[in-house]
């Protein structure tokens, strides 16, 4: 039984994808929202990362230090609050223990 165009795509696909991104193929069990999270998520801060580079490249090509000094800053606490929520959550409550 000879496979169809489709099937041989799927298959395709699921070969390319293994070779792109094995570690996500093979990751541990069946917890598919865990392991779709940590890819996305290293996507995420792949495609951040390239945005802040280019982004800066504008600013020293500029010679605007001072605001390139601020967008990094800025960029910092930005991934610290979107990559890391436990921690911000973490230190919010220490923070309210301090003043409370």
């Amino acid at each position: 039984m000879p496979l169809t165009r489709k099937q041989l795509l799927a298959i395709g696909i699921v070969a390319a994808l293994t070779l792109i991104e094995p570690t996500a193929a093979i990751a541990a069990g069946n917890d598919v929202g865990a392991n779709l999270s940590k890819l996305l998520r290293h996507y995420a801060s792949e495609l951040y990362a390239g945005i802040l580079a280019i982004v800066s490249l504008v600013f020293l090509v500029n010679r605007r230090y001072g605001e390139l000094g601020t967008f990094l800053v800025a960029s910092v606490v930005v991934a610290w609050l979107v990559f890391s929520p436990d921690q911000v959550s973490s230190a919010a409550r220490a923070i309210g223990k301090q003043i409370f």
